[in-house]
């Protein structure tokens, strides 16, 4: 109607996620309080506190970011993960365990230069290739790569011991290669089922040369039917063939 007062209408109040976002409150009204205020101002105050405790946190010397080290495995990077820092230590301890490994591992034996006629040999038996020292010592750095040379120096040591006469020297010899190749506690602990395990037992209680014969024809079968035909089709035997065959060439 003409001449009426327009009603005061109110505009209407942004909804909660554009108060959060533009920070614009609805207008007030006298006598009342904008819808949300009161949570806005705390939400603010609590903020602030929080800020100010980080900082205080973050300022303090040694301390780092929570989530600075974010771990490649898990799907976030909210929480400061410790699996770097286990797989740091198991890389540590594998290098340990390796150099222990170097030391503990006595020289090839001494041998001279193979001939073309001896390596061609190998290739026929594996008795050929394990019956001259330069084909253990071959034989034995093929298995260096492969990480298993552990076979072949528990193969020689049980040759050594069938070669002692002495009963002192024979006791000591067998505590030597159980400890080094037969306890689970070796870095060089060789592969034995347990039958063979359980005959070693039984031996040792009365130490001889002949404590270990089932356990290094298990390994000496091992080394046959795993690691021999790979050195057979190995880069290191086809260039050591190939390279004594050129000598032979040439003279």
């Amino acid at each position: 109607m003409a001449g009426e007062l327009p009603s005061l209408a109110k505009k209407p109040a942004t909804s909660g996620c554009e108060q959060c976002k533009d920070f614009h409150l609805a207008p007030e009204i006298e006598g009342e309080t904008p819808m949300g205020s009161e949570q806005m101002e705390m939400r603010k105050r609590q903020t602030s506190a929080s800020q100010e405790i980080s900082g205080a946190i973050l300022a303090q010397p040694g301390v780092e970011t929570r989530g600075s080290h974010p771990c490649c495995f898990c799907w976030c990077c909210c929480c400061s993960c410790s699996c770097l820092t286990v797989r740091n230590q198991d890389e540590r301890t594998r290098a340990a365990a390796h150099e222990i490994r170097l030391e503990m591992i006595p020289y090839c034996e001494e041998s001279s230069s193979p001939t073309l006629e001896e390596a061609s040999a190998w290739g026929q038996s594996f008795d050929q290739l394990m019956r001259t020292p330069a084909g253990r010592n071959a034989f034995r750095e093929f298995l260096r790569t492969e990480f298993s040379e552990e076979n072949m120096l528990f193969w020689l040591a049980c040759e050594d011991l069938k070669q002692e006469s002495n009963k002192t020297k024979i006791e000591e010899k067998v505590r030597r290669i159980y400890e080094d190749y037969v306890s689970i506690l070796s870095p060089r602990e060789v592969s034995l089922d347990s039958r063979v395990r359980g005959i070693i037992n039984r031996n040792i209680l009365e130490p001889s040369v002949h404590t270990f014969d089932d356990a290094q024809l298990q390994v000496y079968m091992l080394m046959f039917r795993d690691s021999y035909p790979r050195f057979m089709n190995s880069a290191m035997y086809k260039d050591l063939v190939e390279s004594l065959s050129q000598k032979s060439a040439e003279s």
